[in-house]
């Protein structure tokens, strides 16, 4: 057994051709590009694409093994150059019931062992898509429903960032995911917590005490690669140890999560529109207390402050330690040049993050820098909370 790091949401924006595929994602983010930079830079292990449903993105996958640098495994899974797995994946958008009779819209990341397997399901689900081409377009289907159509491809699916306002099951279709997923809830062994929760917060549900937490960047550019990610132990890095993991078989397992403080998070409190500003309040509101504005974004801790069903705060026993960690790209006078330079001496950013000491650090940027990264590595620097769509900041 040994330790991997992995990161299982990342988008593509544009086919190697220059069809866009994630419209909000950046240009540079592509298939092989996302390869690279998780082996040259990040130091993630394993990825998760969560875009190869996409017929141009399957022709790249298809391009990508015939240039001999990446090749499928026997146990699922796509290797490139012996350092990285790439989990071929597909973020849905499903049709649900929402909360008082409103339609409502969540988002589940699926994962497929082979690129037969991604195909079939891509053709079954381009007639629940009206745009199959483009990334997690609203399908007809509900989640109940999307679960056996992922299984039949041998698949896995998990409930993505379940608390964010706009597209998640808890953010604005049920305060119970099993009222979503009934007799099959059982099927669900991870959810994924989004950038604006952590494990503190969604351990206030009872429903979620016996699923695994996975804490990933949902990245639409290179750079916020691995700004949340998780440390798993495996036997190897394959499709198959991925699904043990996760499911916290033969010893495998999720170790740690690593995420951002949920205060940077851009949806954590509730946002007044009107006014342009978080509200912090003590007790959830759904009217603005300053101006009187009902016109909100409501937040991920208010959302849970609303449907927790548990006060005492304490984890079950064997889950895992939730590590806040804030990316480079996020420290106070770190700027791409600076995270250039250190990439170039360090090699990746989990070397940096993880096993250098601060002397090192310090040899190569300078006292101030280092502080900083110093700081961040260890939770003392002050965060101010985000909301509406706006990241959070360091102080």
């Amino acid at each position: 057994m040994y330790e991997v790091f992995a990161d299982l949401h990342v988008h593509i924006g544009r086919s190697e051709s220059g069809k866009p595929i994630k419209i909000t994602a950046a240009k540079s983010l592509n298939f092989a590009n996302i390869a690279k930079e998780c082996a040259e830079k990040k130091g993630i292990n394993i990825v998760g694409i969560i875009d190869c449903a996409s017929p141009y993105v399957i022709e790249d996958i298809e391009n990508f093994l015939k240039t001999g640098e990446a090749y499928e495994l026997k146990d699922g899974g796509i290797i490139y150059k012996d350092k990285v797995c790439i989990l071929l994946g597909s973020e849905v958008e499903t049709s649900e019931e929402g909360r008082n009779g409103k339609k409502g819209a969540a988002h589940n990341v699926c994962f497929f062992p082979f690129l037969k397997d991604i195909k079939g399901f891509s053709r079954e689900m381009s007639t629940h898509i009206k745009n199959i081409t483009l990334s997690t377009q609203r399908s007809n289907v509900s989640g109940y429903e999307l679960i056996d159509i992922v299984e039949k491809y041998n698949g896995i699916l998990i409930p993505a960032h379940i608390f964010t306002p706009h597209k998640s099951y808890y953010g604005n279709c049920t305060d119970r995911l099993e009222n979503i997923f009934k007799e099959k809830y059982d099927k669900i062994f991870a959810v994924e917590l989004g950038l604006s929760s952590d494990t503190f917060l969604a351990d206030t549900i009872s429903e979620l005490e016996d699923k695994t937490f996975v804490t990933n960047s949902d990245a639409h550019s290179l750079p916020k690669i691995a700004r949340e990610y998780n440390k798993m132990q495996v036997e190897d890095i394959s499709f198959k140890e991925v699904v043990k993991a996760l499911k916290g078989e033969d010893g495998r397992k999720i170790i740690a999560n690593y995420g951002l403080d949920p205060k940077l998070g851009k949806y954590h409190r509730t946002y007044c529109d009107n006014c342009n500003k978080t509200i912090e309040t003590k007790e959830p509101v759904e009217v603005c207390p300053e101006c009187g504005s009902n016109k909100i974004t409501f937040g991920v801790f208010d959302r849970i402050e609303l449907i927790k069903d548990k006060e005492n705060t304490k984890s079950p026993q064997n889950r895992p330690p939730y590590v806040y960690q804030i990316p480079l790209n996020f420290i106070p006078g770190v700027g791409g040049k600076t995270i250039e330079k250190l990439i170039n001496h360090f090699e990746t950013e989990m070397n940096i993050l993880h096993k250098l000491s601060k002397d090192d650090i310090e040899a190569l940027v300078g006292e101030k820098i280092a502080n900083n990264i110093n700081r961040a590595r260890s939770g003392e620097m002050k965060v101010q909370s985000g909301g509406g769509g706006i990241y959070g900041k360091v102080k």
